[in-house]
């Protein structure tokens, strides 16, 4: 038996959460065009006989401009220590940035094995993933180079023989028919809040957060509550849409998904609540569980 934990790091918006959901051939993280989608730490788990890799999805390295921003980020640096390997991802159809040199930066502080991960190769030609690779290797002694495409899950089997020699445990961390350590809750959650990305303007869903209130299993239906907060009353009015126009959509599309995943019918009411600056707000964050990160 072979296992090990694996982070995903990387700048927002560049295909860690598709990627992750290649590696396990499940969705277990949420996915949107919009950057900063993931927000809290996710794990998914793959499972191979005599191996088990634990992949740590963390949310996107940025400037922060809030107090949850801050927290993000530490959580994303906390998590590329005590791992087997990291993931270093980055979107091979747009140029190498300050934000991945600064991670870069931040890499060479730790003894952990780098591997550099060129993703959305389906973007871009053979001639302009040689250029990125060129790039970036003399930044960083790289131990492996491996070009993927999350969303057509290219190379994604080759990079999983490419981990199995960083893999240093040898317990299996969780039974073969789990794919992530994610509750129930959190999973309802986030597929509503995917929805409401899929759904606003780009200002939007960084001030939008969701959490399950309400989960009542019956025996035909289960009956589910989720709270959509938002930090001020006009993007609480752009939520709802006309006459609830945007709200009812979301809440099809996100039961939909939640019934396939429950595999069972789903009566799903969603409420729209503003809290002021919650991003800012130290309990409220502990209670939505952003927590602090040493």
């Amino acid at each position: 038996m072979k296992s090990g934990f694996v982070s995903l790091i990387g700048r927002p918006n560049v295909g860690k959460s598709t990627l992750l959901n290649a590696l396990i051939n499940a969705k277990v993280a949420i996915t949107s065009n919009k950057a900063g989608t993931t927000r809290n730490i996710i794990q998914g788990v793959y499972n191979e006989d005599n191996i088990q890799i634990v992949f740590v999805d963390t949310p996107g390295i940025h400037k922060p401009e809030s107090k949850l921003g801050r927290i993000l980020n530490k959580q994303s640096f906390s998590l590329t220590r005590d791992v087997d390997a990291i993931l270093f991802v980055v979107d091979g159809s747009s140029f190498l940035g300050k934000g991945d040199k600064y991670i870069i930066e931040t890499l060479k502080e730790n003894n952990t094995p780098v591997i550099l991960i060129i993703n959305k190769i389906d973007k871009i030609t053979d001639e302009q993933l040689l250029l990125t690779i060129e790039a970036y290797k003399d930044l960083y002694p790289f131990a492996e180079v491996v070009p993927t495409s999350g969303l057509k899950s290219d190379n994604i089997k080759t990079l999983i023989n490419v981990l199995k020699k960083y893999l240093k445990d040898d317990v299996k961390y969780f039974d073969d028919d789990v794919i992530t350590s994610n509750s129930t809750y959190f999973m309802i959650s986030e597929l509503v809040r995917e929805k409401l990305l899929d759904l606003t303007i780009e200002e939007v869903p960084h001030s939008i957060t969701c959490v399950t209130t309400n989960f009542e299993n019956s025996k035909d239906i289960i009956k589910i509550s989720v709270d959509i907060i938002v930090d001020r009353d006009s993007i609480k009015k752009i939520v709802i849409g006309k006459k609830g126009e945007r709200l009812k959509k979301v809440g099809i599309l996100a039961r939909k998904d939640i019934e396939e995943m429950l595999n069972k019918k789903v009566y799903l009411e969603l409420y729209v609540k503003t809290i002021k600056k919650w991003r800012e707000k130290d309990k409220l964050l502990h209670e939505l569980g952003f927590n602090e990160f040493e």
